[in-house]
């Protein structure tokens, strides 16, 4: 799945105010770069539109939250609200802007008891380029921070990044103390450098334009980074941005957060395993199906086959078998007859039954019988007589249906 990657610029959206945007394929590829207004995006339906909001417009605060503070359930939308206080509470000191005019985000997997991570910007500005995209026709799946600090339990190195131009270059430091941005001076390097002396060895990174200026000062080669690379690096972070506020309704979080696992289960790396495994059962269990279905066909052409040829040994006479449960009992009812034995399609034999049967009922005072089907005219008998009359002769394969004054006998015909 592609991804367009737009790095909101520091200004009020206008219809003219161009926004660096990334098309990545593969959530890894580069496959373009441009730096174009809302209205001039390339149109790419089937890509997850991910905002990227730059070093220099976000804050970094870290807190420790009161118990209970993040004990909130998946559909349960009280808590937000009362997070939002709490967050409001803590860092009204903290921040210039007043706590209302702010939007704030936490850290993923944030936890009561250890130090979290809280992101801080101006939510008029937010707020109003999320807008200009909805109106744009670009539907914002999630907001990420260009960089973020690291987690105080991140094994990762600090990163020292080395962005801008020769005349204006910056040093941003991130770390697992915050995030540092400084212009790239010897004392910002000293400054740097000593604070995190304790640390492994810092990983610097440079954007081409400023590498040779970047080695210069930290005397050693530095990997290299466009601003490209670094959106589509951005856009795998766990973080996003989305949050109170920004997140309305229980239903926007709910399909958010099925379309994250669903993304993720669908294109993840480590999820390959999983879906080559779904996809091997599936496949199994289809040809199971298969297999079980031939083979159930297969008996029960066996087992017409067998009737069939019962039906031709018995029966000589018999050259085209359309029915044979039905043809052998009516070839059976004319062996009968031959013979003068009374075939159970008789009136002897339905009459003998119908006295057997059903002595509740009274003796019939007029009989029809006429192809197969036996008619008896009887004073109106009691519905539990009927009834009992009937279940009597069902087991005994034929059926009584009373018509008025009438009581219908015939032969059910069975498999």
């Amino acid at each position: 799945m592609s991804t367009l990657i737009v790095t909101l610029p520091p200004s009020m959206p206008t219809p003219t105010t161009p926004c660096s945007v990334v098309w990545a394929e593969d959530d890894r590829t580069v496959k373009r770069h441009l730096d174009a207004p809302l209205s001039l995006l390339p149109a790419t339906p089937d890509a997850e539109v991910v905002v990227l909001v730059p070093v220099g417009q976000l804050s970094w605060h870290r807190l420790d939250l009161p118990k209970g503070t993040l004990d909130r359930n998946f559909f349960q939308e009280g808590n937000a609200q009362r997070l939002r206080s709490v967050l409001d509470g803590l860092l009204e000191e903290r921040i210039l802007d007043e706590p209302a005019q702010v939007h704030f985000a936490i850290e993923p997997g944030a936890q009561t008891g250890a130090p979290t991570w809280v992101a801080a910007c101006d939510r008029t500005w937010l707020s109003a380029w999320l807008t200009a995209l909805e109106h744009a026709g670009r539907t914002v799946a999630r907001i990420v921070p260009e960089m973020a600090p690291l987690t105080a339990n991140a094994e990762a190195t600090p990163v020292l990044l080395v962005v801008g131009t020769p005349d204006h270059a910056q040093l941003v430091c991130c770390s697992h103390l915050g995030l540092t941005v400084l212009p790239l001076t010897p004392a910002s390097v000293a400054l740097l450098t000593q604070a995190h002396s304790g640390d492994s060895p810092q990983q610097v990174i440079a954007e081409p334009a400023v590498a040779e200026l970047a080695e210069q000062h930290f005397r050693a080669r530095v990997s290299l980074q466009t601003a490209p690379q670094r959106a589509v690096a951005a856009a795998q972070s766990a973080w996003d941005l989305a949050q109170f506020d920004l997140l309305r309704t229980r239903g926007t979080r709910t399909r958010k957060q099925l379309a994250t696992w669903g993304t993720d289960l669908l294109q993840a790396p480590h999820w390959r395993p999983a879906r080559w495994a779904v996809l091997a059962l599936v496949a199994i269990n289809l040809v199971g199906l298969q297999a079980w279905a031939w083979k159930e066909q297969s008996a029960l052409a066996a087992k017409r086959a067998a009737i069939r040829n019962i039906l031709t040994t018995t029966f000589p006479d018999v050259r085209v078998v359309v029915d044979a449960p039905l043809q052998m009992t009516r070839s059976l009812a004319d062996l009968q007859r031959q013979s003068g034995a009374a075939a159970s399609g008789d009136l002897e034999t339905m009459l003998g039954l119908f006295q057997a049967l059903a002595p509740e009922i009274s003796i019939p005072t007029a009989i029809e019988f006429v192809a197969g089907e036996l008619r008896l005219k009887v004073i109106t008998p009691s519905e539990d007589a009927v009834l009992a009359a009937t279940a009597k002769l069902q087991a005994n394969g034929y059926s009584a249906v009373l018509d008025g004054d009438r009581l219908i006998l015939k032969q059910e015909r069975r498999p």
